[in-house]
């Protein structure tokens, strides 16, 4: 076992301790690549990683079992598809002192008929819950590793956008800029995750899926794009004119604009989420354009693209140091355009470190 699982699982176990928690369960994706380093190949066969203050045991199917062992020393408890999974998750379970934990954290991505397995395995008057105050609290806070994968990603996404302003012109269509973009992600090496290229009215739809539209002076276009390397991924939405821009769009940049700067002006540790929200969705509001932000303020990232924190309206997640999350209002104007601009930012003592070297200035290209 490395030095970071050990570190991690330690860390978890400071955290079930001080929680109450008797077992956390993980299925085959991101919680446990964060614990382990990675995972086994997902499907239907039970697989669960249980962790209990003492102890961890893995509920193994055979068919994984040999790939598996290649990345780990865990205690596996395998069970084949002739014999089922019962008597191997008894067994697991009694193992690492976990047959009555009283609490038991489930993690909320796994599979339900896996969690239902489990929780019909531990006694009725067990309290089940999901990982945010135990395994989902600790990836939250990335260390200087994440850090740095995320950096790269970023510089990565940055070029990939210089690219895209590069090739936008009048007479391409949206599936042709959105293919340099992703040519550009597979040249440094990068798996493209996502492009979005809304030209004119389609940036009205914040998940515009990108088409054949043909780009026309005078269009505004939102392009939000990301890809993945080394297990990290990248987002960010920059916007370009061709030509001119349209009648009003320079008040709309100019308040989205103020919008980011004020959400980064109220991230601060110990506010919580919903505080920076709110200072989104007040700037945009007092300029007339509230019905126009249709969504959150913001999302966490780290293994995941979208996850934990959620700069929403409502949360009351306390943000604290070195949690990473999008920050990135809209307005979008049906039949007219859309303008969003986005930065992932890592939370300093002294507020927010923007990844980016892209500046959120509009981007004018050549008719």
């Amino acid at each position: 076992m490395g030095n970071q699982t050990q570190n991690r699982l330690s860390a978890l176990r400071a955290q079930m301790k001080a929680t109450g928690t008797g077992l956390l369960a993980v299925g085959p994706g991101s919680h446990m690549e964060w614990v382990l380093g990675f995972h086994p190949m997902p499907d239907e066969r039970p697989c669960l990683l249980l962790v209990s203050p003492t102890k961890e045991a893995f509920l193994m199917p055979a068919l994984n079992a040999d790939g598996t062992r290649e990345h780990t020393d865990i205690s596996f408890f395998n069970w084949s598809d002739d014999q089922g999974p019962d008597k191997a998750l008894k067994e697991a379970l009694e193992a690492i002192g976990a047959t009555a934990p009283g609490v038991v954290a489930l993690d909320e991505t796994m599979r339900a008929d896996f969690a239902l397995l489990l929780l019909h395995a531990l006694p009725d008057n067990t309290k089940s819950e999901f990982t945010p105050a135990t395994l989902g609290g600790l990836r939250m806070r990335k260390d200087a590793s994440e850090y740095e994968k995320l950096k790269m990603n970023a510089g990565i996404a940055d070029r990939a956008m210089q690219k895209a302003f590069a090739t936008l012109r009048a007479g391409l269509s949206e599936n042709e800029v959105a293919a340099e973009i992703r040519a550009h992600f597979a040249s440094e090496g990068a798996d493209p995750k996502f492009w979005i290229v809304g030209a004119g009215g389609n940036g009205a739809f914040p998940h515009h899926h990108t088409g054949d539209r043909i780009i026309q002076k005078g269009d505004a276009v939102v392009i939000d794009i990301g890809g993945r390397k080394d297990g990290f991924p990248s987002d960010i939405t920059r916007m370009a004119v061709v030509g001119e821009a349209p009648e009003g769009y320079a008040e709309v940049h100019a308040i989205v604009e103020k919008a980011v700067q004020a959400a980064i002006k109220a991230a601060r540790p110990g506010v919580k989420a919903k505080e920076v929200d709110a200072a989104a969705r007040s700037v945009i509001t007092e300029a007339g354009y509230g019905p126009y932000f249709v969504h959150r303020t913001g999302h966490g990232m780290g293994i995941d693209g979208h996850e934990p924190p959620y700069i929403t309206a409502t949360s009351e997640t306390v943000l604290g140091e070195g949690m990473v999350f999008s920050i990135e209002p809209g307005i979008y104007l049906p039949g007219r355009f859309g303008i969003r601009l986005e930065d992932i930012v890592i939370l300093r003592a002294d507020g927010p470190e923007i990844f980016s070297s892209l500046p959120r200035d509009l981007h004018t290209t050549k008719a």
